[in-house]
């Protein structure tokens, strides 16, 4: 029911243009930064542990910013799920290091995009230069998943579940030369196939995937974020090469450059990062979670 309402309007919305949505996301933005609630708690939480070196004034000043911007990535979901691909695309006014794409041959490239900016058009982006294999975790919200995935998909990308299967899936993708598109800072599943591994100095469990498919493959590593511009302007895409380690056969070497490339990104553009996420919601045997006041 609320996912049916909720695709209605954001196909309404997706009438207006690009600075009208990002107007309409920042008033969302500022009710979660008016009225008490877990996104804003869970934020305040990460940003104590992440940046102390902030005083208590500018790290509630940069959660207040970075909560308008999600409300940003909310309302342009509306322009992403619903208009034409082309139209999408022409918002993308520049683009930064796209040499780092470039690969020898018949060599695959891993694409890490982080939960920063808009990283849905990041994914679209991507799909212009080669074939897109991405995993894919359907939302909670089941109704939202064939709007979702045919949004993925429009640009040519394939999508692949986050079971042994998909992952199959990859590994054949770049052996061959293909492209994977990876979200490397969610929270893993269970600590299988994970290590904990400094994230801004703070214990995160962290996928070894992307290791395990370097060291099998051969594969080049990028990381990417599309930088949301001021006043509803567009899309700044950046690509970064990856850190040195990240193919080391230290799982806990190799967990620690993923999280250092990530923080890199975040660092570039911090107010658009998604602060807040339980990135650190499992924790090392004995240590106290970070979210006990968050409900």
């Amino acid at each position: 029911m609320v996912a049916n309402i909720l695709i209605r309007l954001f196909r309404l919305l997706s009438f207006l243009p690009l600075p009208w949505l990002h107007r309409i996301g920042r008033l969302i933005g500022r009710l979660f930064v008016l009225i008490p609630n877990r996104e804003r708690c869970v934020s305040e939480a990460n940003l104590a542990r992440c940046l102390p070196e902030l005083s208590v004034v500018e790290r509630l000043a940069l959660r207040d910013r970075s909560l308008e911007q999600a409300g940003c990535t909310l309302s342009e979901m509306a322009a992403i799920w619903f208009w034409p691909p082309q139209r999408v695309l022409s918002v993308v006014t520049s683009v930064t290091g796209a040499e780092h794409l470039q690969r020898g041959p018949e060599q695959g490239l891993i694409v890490l995009a982080p939960h920063l900016g808009c990283w849905e058009i990041a994914g679209l982006y991507l799909a212009k230069q080669g074939k897109v294999v991405s995993l894919y975790r359907p939302p909670k919200q089941a109704a939202l998943e064939p709007v979702i995935k045919a949004a993925r998909e429009r640009s040519g990308a394939e999508l692949v579940p986050t079971d042994a299967s998909g992952v199959k899936r990859l590994y054949r993708v770049l052996q061959h030369g293909g492209i994977s598109g990876i979200l490397p800072d969610q929270q893993p599943d269970s600590d299988k196939g994970s290590v904990f591994a400094p994230f801004f100095g703070v214990p995160a469990l962290t996928m070894l995937l992307v290791n395990r498919l370097v060291r099998k493959t051969g594969a080049k590593v990028v990381f990417c974020y599309a930088e949301r511009l001021a006043r509803g302007q567009g899309f700044h895409i950046y690509y970064l090469p990856a850190p040195a380690g990240i193919d080391a056969s230290d799982p806990v070497t190799a967990g620690s450059a993923l999280n250092l490339g990530i923080e890199d990104c975040i660092r570039r553009c911090p107010e658009q990062y998604q602060w807040s996420y339980k990135r650190f919601k499992d924790q090392p045997p004995g240590a106290p979670s970070l979210y006990t006041d968050c409900r």
